[in-house]
């Protein structure tokens, strides 16, 4: 999402204030008191979503000041319409404080404040598949059990009754979920029907495994073999989309229960959404009620209308060049383009997983997006690029031109066609458009070393994510969703290396619905075969500990592509990128501006550098 952007002081004003000042006051325009009710709902609401205690957050804090990020900004949105306040994720990104979070606030049962479309929504009928969804089309390989799947503890006392009554409320509730492809995953492009709520019988999407004297150290285990069976049994042809799974550890005992969901109609937001929902009907049937659920504000298949119009527009399509002059070969190793249909499949014997520890991935996830007034991902693949260009310098020497061609995976639920509430809407969102990021020649010992290099490219990587339209959904739409564009560029190829940060997800809790040990979270699977999209990919995530975050990162190769010595070689040198740019951040005057930050047009790094030079840091 955007970021703050920065007046500058006119000619005679004074000097920033001092680091360490105090807060400038806070208090609304025009004079009166802050909502404290609000501000008191929302700090509680953010530190659940942060996972962090009430009290270390603060009216003055920030959102983004406290390691937040887009993912996490959507369901900050979601929570605060449940407990009655609206809010867009513009507003809690850009948003200087809580305080001033509060004052953006509107109550949910205000006049002209539903949050959804003016006309009444298309929540049935027949789909238009998004540009991801006609993305798994072309894979090669089985697609009809590509899911993700979330395992979370169960009360003692949940048994198999309810186990169906919520699987029958989040099937009434999240239409996508009951999404059928006639012609199976891969056919998603040719046609989908949303049929209305009712028609399946969530006794059958249910199995109940009853295991008494199963122990923690057990669970996981068992758990996982019943996954692998649920997910052969997913059919998108028949409209089975979800499975469930409880074990059942009798009355006094947590047990787990594992959701399975085909990736067609589920992605990293929409886990988050569905776990919040979990909580929201045990609550109700605890109280002896019906477990209904609010609706989202927006359907799918409204957003999917919205997207094909979108795709269609000359706005839109202005952006062709853009992504075609984006999408050409380079001679470096991950510099360019390479064809998608020569790459081996995915394999487990070609996959590493690393993690930095809390007390360097803390910072990195909060301190270094400060210094650049900027976010995660610019962080991540500004490591990711001075990696490439550190593990291929052997190779290519002083003739490398320092470009580092990467297709990005995003959230999706962009503020495009109307800017729509999406923070409810189950269902896959991602998209992925090619960045590249031209380095040119840095200084790559210093960089390693934590040195000013590092905040140089943190800088250009930083710009040149900003000056992508929409956060890239464009390139999707025209590659996959416009007849007139997608040829030029599906002939283009795609970048050797994929990238995707799935947020941040608690871990350590012992509660009731809270995400079990021993499973990942929201990372793709699918059966032996399915061919890989690129020849490297990435996917990272933050996991919250009682220590602090952890980062995780799990890379994969095609093994035609990338020797495994290569591989590995390269998953370790982006942590030792990233290292650096923690030391980086904890120079003094490491903090700064750059251009994007700024309303005045044409004004240049160096400008800004030198403005800082003479006023001071900006607050």
């Amino acid at each position: 999402m955007p970021e703050p952007v920065r007046l500058l002081p006119g000619p005679g004003a004074s000097p920033a204030p001092a680091a360490g000042a105090a807060p400038a006051d806070r208090t609304p325009a025009g004079g009166g008191a802050l909502p404290d009710a609000t501000v008191d709902t929302l700090r509680h609401l953010i530190a659940q979503v942060l996972g962090l205690p009430v009290d270390a957050v603060a009216a003055e804090h920030g959102f983004t000041e406290l390691g937040g990020d887009s993912i996490q900004a959507i369901q900050v949105v979601s929570r605060a319409r449940t407990a009655g306040l609206l809010l867009t994720t513009r507003d809690v990104l850009r948003g200087e404080s809580i305080a001033a979070l509060a004052t953006a606030a509107r109550p949910a049962d205000g006049p002209g404040t539903d949050g959804g479309p003016a006309e009444p929504p298309r929540r049935t009928g027949p789909l238009t598949a998004t540009p991801i969804m006609a993305w798994l089309g072309e894979l090669e390989g089985p697609v009809d059990t590509y899911h993700q799947s979330l395992v979370v503890r169960t009360p003692a006392g949940f048994r198999a009754e309810h186990a169906v009554r919520v699987v029958r409320t989040l099937l009434d509730t999240h239409d996508m979920l009951r999404l059928t492809v006639p012609g199976g995953a891969g056919a998603a492009a040719a046609g989908c029907l949303v049929p209305p709520p009712g028609g399946t019988d969530a006794r059958d999407l249910v199995e109940h495994v009853h295991a008494p004297g199963a122990t923690d150290a057990d669970l996981p285990a068992l758990t996982t073999g019943r996954i692998a069976a649920a997910r052969r049994s997913l059919s998108p042809a028949d409209g089975v989309m979800l499975r469930a799974v409880l074990v059942d550890r009798g009355p006094d005992r947590q047990g787990r229960l594992a959701l399975v969901v085909h990736h067609l109609v589920v992605d990293g937001v929409s886990w988050r959404i569905l776990q919040d929902d979990l909580r929201a009907c045990w609550a109700r049937l605890a109280m002896g009620e019906d477990p209904v659920l609010e609706p989202a504000p927006t359907p799918f298949a409204h957003w999917a209308d919205l997207l094909a119009a979108d795709a269609a527009s000359g706005r839109r399509m202005a952006e062709a060049a853009r992504w075609a002059e984006a999408l050409r070969p380079a001679p470096e190793p991950l510099g360019g383009v390479c064809p998608q249909d020569r790459l081996d499949p995915e394999s487990a014997d070609r996959r590493l997983t690393l993690t930095l520890p809390p007390e360097v991935a803390g910072p990195l996830l909060t301190a270094v997006p400060g210094v650049v007034n900027g976010t995660v991902n610019d962080v991540l693949l500004t490591g990711l690029a001075l990696a490439v260009l550190a593990w291929r310098r052997p190779v290519t020497g002083p003739a490398d031109g320092g470009t580092v061609l990467v297709d990005v995976e995003g959230h999706g639920r962009e503020d495009v066609a109307g800017a729509p509430d999406l923070s409810r809407t189950v269902g896959w969102f991602t998209t992925v458009h090619p960045v590249r990021l031209a380095l040119g020649r840095p200084d790559l010992d210093d960089a390693r070393s934590g040195g000013p290099a590092a905040g140089e490219v943190l800088r250009t990587v930083k710009e040149a994510l900003r000056a992508v339209p929409d956060h890239g959904i464009g390139h999707g739409l025209l590659r996959h969703g416009n007849s007139r564009t997608r040829p030029a560029l599906a002939a283009l190829g795609v970048p050797e290396i994929g990238f995707n940060y799935l947020g941040r997800f608690p871990t350590g809790d012992d509660a009731d619905w809270a995400a079990a040990p021993g499973h990942d979270l929201a990372l793709d699977e699918s059966d032996d075969g399915l061919a890989m999209a690129h020849a490297i990919e990435v996917n990272a995530a933050a996991h919250d500990g009682p220590d602090g975050p952890a980062l995780s990162a799990t890379w994969t190769w095609a093994g035609n592509a990338c020797p495994d010595d290569r591989a590995h070689a390269l998953a370790h040198e982006w942590f030792a990128a990233l290292r650096a740019l923690v030391r980086y951040a904890a120079l003094p005057g490491a903090a700064g501006l750059t251009p994007s930050d700024v309303s005045l047009p044409g004004l240049g790094q160096a400008d800004l550098d030198a403005f800082e030079a003479q006023f001071g840091e900006l607050p």
